[in-house]
Order: structure tokens, then sequence, then C-alpha cells
């Protein structure tokens, strides 16, 4: 009796193995899978432009916010008089605050269009120096990459039908109408003219 239920213990132990070890192949080909799919995506050139875009312009960033702060926004205050631009700001609740930090330590909410004007500055340096790098590249590129000539036509409409036909046809194989081309129209001329 005891061989019977220990052959079924087993039995039932090797079952529940194979599934596991099927379960855990399976799940290893679809992680083997999408880790492929993965490297394929990963790999791609637009991918790797694209990141190298990315940690290039969070540094160029990082460069327009100095010149404006350090350079630009000083130069700003001589010509205009103000202190500071950060302390640009209107108190919402009617009173008068030194700074910023004096309004928010007094719980009042403030309009900071000091620090709008501060970005927009930023956006606009950006946005000129982007425009430049563009209108230079496309200036190299114009100048060291071939234009490729368009192809000459293959196909020309039917002037009855207007369907589609091969250049060089004569007849529309839609409509069957006798189509014009440059030697028939030269042959017409050449008829037409009277003899020397």
């Amino acid at each position: 009796m005891k061989t019977k239920q220990e052959a079924n213990i087993c039995k039932r132990f090797v079952i529940c193995l194979f599934m596991k070890i099927k379960f855990y192949h399976k799940l290893y080909v679809r992680i083997r899978n999408m880790l492929q799919d993965f490297k394929k995506f990963a790999l791609k050139g637009n991918i790797i432009d694209m990141a190298i875009g990315v940690i290039i312009g969070g540094a160029f960033g990082k460069i327009v916010t100095s010149l404006v702060n350090d350079i630009v926004m000083p130069l700003l205050t001589v010509i205009t008089g103000t202190i500071k631009f950060e302390n640009l700001f209107i108190a919402l609740d009617g009173q008068h605050y030194d700074t910023i930090e004096a309004a928010g330590a007094a719980g009042a909410s403030t309009l900071n269009y000091g620090s709008f004007i501060t970005s927009i500055i930023d956006f606009l340096i950006i946005a000129a120096s982007i425009f430049i790098a563009i209108r230079q590249l496309t200036k190299i590129q114009d100048k060291f990459i071939p234009k490729q000539e368009e192809p000459p036509p293959s196909v020309k409409d039917c002037p009855f039908c207007k369907t589609s036909i091969h250049i060089e046809a004569s007849r529309c194989p839609n409509c069957t109408s006798q189509i014009e081309t440059e030697e028939t129209e030269e042959k017409e001329q050449a008829d037409s003219e009277p003899p020397a």
C-alpha cells in the first residue's frame, strides 16, 4: 500500500516539477525576447542621437541659464534701474513687501512677473541659438551632400479619360484614344509643311 502511495506522490512531484520547469522556461523565453527587442530599439541610430541630444541639451540649458542670470539680467538691471528682476512681483493681498521671501513668510500670494521675464529671455536665447545651429547645419548639408535629382516622369495622364498611362504610350489602354506624343506631333508638323 505504501509503495502505491509513494508512487503516486512521486508521480505528482514529477508532474509539478515538470510544470514548474515548463513555466520557468516560458518565462525565460519571454524575458529573453523582450531584452532582444529592447536591444534592437535602444541601439537604433535615432535613439542614440536623441539621447546625445538630450544630454547636450541639458548641459546647454545650464549654460544659457548662467548666461541669462549672470550676464544678461545684470545688464538689463543697469539699463532699467531695477535692482533684481527676481524681486519684481505683485502681492495679491494688496500689501507691499520688499522681497518675495518676505511676502511668502507673511503668507501672501504673489504674481512673480520678474521671474517670468527671466524665463522668456531664457527661451529667446535658446530658440535663437537653436535656430542659428540648425541654419548652419543646413548650409553644411547643402554644401557637402549632393541633392538627388528627381527621375523624369514615367507616366502621364490620358487627356480623355484622365487615367495614368506610360509616358511613351500613343494609345490609351483604357479608353483606346489616340494620344499625341512628341514623335506624332513632329510627324504632323513635317507633313503639314509644304515641300521646299
